[in-house]
């Protein structure tokens, strides 16, 4: 007899065990379909393990630079080895944090493949074993994985994808970074920390092409001057690894073919939805090249299944993910009868970040986005050189850019780069969300001396007000 459910979750990534966390706290009767680690691919080999690396890099390259600060550190040196191991460490405290969310929560786990077999249904097979399971709701939140390239399919030896980039072997001398999106910037920012000779060629006119154009231009005068080779207008015209690198034809922004080797290549040229052979097509659920469409609050086409996270589509973030499986689980134990009070949000209003050397982060319009959309704006820029906080951390490379709609005063879009924008970028995701005017930004008390100051000193740049330059 099956086991059953008022809603079963197929997908235990930031979207998943967060929309099981958040219908377990509802009353619903709830379970957990995972077949590899529960935390899903941003926990255990996405998001938070590239971050361990990343800081390690930053420890390494501040070592590196210690004089600056009047410190000595001769001999400075890294063991690669501990460094993934130590990434893998965090990874793995997490994942048995989730586990112990799990428990907390009373949420069933099944660990498995799981396949939606009808309505209502779903079976997980694990090691030759089926276990049945039946449920009045069923989310999918199966996430995505890398794709890959047809000629350039990963090796786990000489070309990589970002799993592989996060265990390597060995240290990669001449790196090739197919892809300048956050994962490609973050990789590339990494291992060119470690002293890699990174290279990094991107189809489009600019790196981070979803950024601003100024924080894109930004980027990438500092990767350069940091020793990266940036290509952009170019493209992999053929790959072939071998036992000692890898032969690169690219082609050029202008029209020539030239041939290089690299000891290693990383292919991050985006996601592929993971909604094949689950069962979706059998129950007649809407997926539109590979993405499952669903109405503001999670649900299909088809009564009693919902979707959330990177299944549905852009942005592909985690915190994107965890926001919609709060809604999905909230719209479920509504319909359920349920104290449940679900929202929707606006897609303009999710941060994205990129936590390179210097980090990158963003929400709303770009300037071009707004002047396309027909806002007539005003723009308020301040760099890091004149905030006291960012001089005293020997931070001065940077600045951050607001857009504000001239007539009525609303923030349209914020745009970082420097060091811990990542963090700062989620006071105006706030001021957006709650729909704040500059004047509310203007007339705010940010504390001194912080790196926050800059943002209260870009909006007043936008009405010519700026204090400190």
């Amino acid at each position: 007899m099956a086991d059953t459910y008022d809603l079963i979750v197929l997908g235990s990534g930031p979207g998943g065990y967060v929309a099981a966390i958040r219908a377990s706290q509802l009353g619903l009767k709830t379970a957990i379909v995972e077949r590899e680690s529960l935390g899903g691919i941003c926990l255990n080999w996405g998001c938070i393990p590239t971050k361990a690396l990343l800081r390690s890099g930053e420890v390494y390259h501040n070592m590196k630079h210690a004089e600056s600060y009047g410190l000595g550190a001769t001999g400075v040196s890294f063991d690669l080895a501990k460094v993934v191991a130590r990434s893998r460490a965090v990874a793995k405290q997490l994942n048995q944090g989730v586990t112990h969310l799990m428990k907390k929560n009373k949420i069933a786990v099944h660990m498995g493949t799981g396949t939606i077999t009808g309505k209502g249904k779903l079976s997980v097979e694990k090691d030759g074993k089926t276990t049945e399971l039946e449920a009045r709701h069923i989310i999918v939140a199966t996430g995505a994985r890398a794709r890959e390239l047809p000629f350039a399919q990963s090796d786990g030896k000489r070309v990589w994808t970002y799993r592989h980039a996060m265990t390597p072997a060995e240290m990669p001398t001449e790196l090739l970074v197919i892809g300048s999106g956050a994962i490609g910037i973050e990789f590339a920012s990494f291992y060119n920390d470690l002293g890699a000779k990174v290279t990094v060629v991107e189809m489009l006119n600019r790196i981070v092409p979803a950024e601003d154009e100024e924080v894109s231009a930004a980027l990438q005068k500092s990767l350069e001057k940091q020793g990266m080779t940036i290509l952009t207008e170019a493209g992999v015209q053929s790959l072939k690894a071998d036992a000692q690198g890898v032969a690169v034809e690219i082609k050029g922004k202008d029209g020539k073919v030239e041939a290089k080797r690299f000891s290693h290549v990383i292919v991050a040229v985006g996601i592929v939805h993971n909604t094949e052979n689950i069962g979706l097509e059998a129950l007649g659920v809407k997926v539109e090249r590979g993405r499952i469409e669903i109405d503001p609050y999670g649900r299909t086409n088809v009564p009693g299944i919902w979707a959330i996270g990177d299944v549905t589509g852009a942005p592909w973030l985690a915190h994107k993910a965890s926001h919609e499986g709060v809604i999905a689980a909230e719209s479920i134990a509504k319909e359920l009868g349920k104290d449940a009070h679900p929202h929707t949000f606006d897609t303009k209003n999710i941060p994205g970040c990129t936590y390179c050397h210097p980090q990158v982060a963003s929400v709303g319009l770009t300037e071009a986005k707004a002047k396309e959309a027909g806002y007539e704006v005003k723009v308020g820029k301040f760099p890091f050189i004149g905030n006291g906080k960012a001089i005293a951390l020997g931070e001065t490379e940077g600045f951050i850019k607001t857009v504000v709609d001239a007539k009525t005063g609303e923030l349209l879009g914020a745009h970082m780069i420097g060091a811990e924008v990542t963090e700062l970028i989620q006071g105006y995701t706030i001021g957006k969300t709650a729909e704040l005017l500059d004047q509310d930004f203007a007339r705010t008390v940010f504390p001194h001396p912080t790196l926050s100051e800059m943002m209260h000193e870009s909006i007043l740049a936008a009405d010519g007000r700026v204090l400190h330059m």
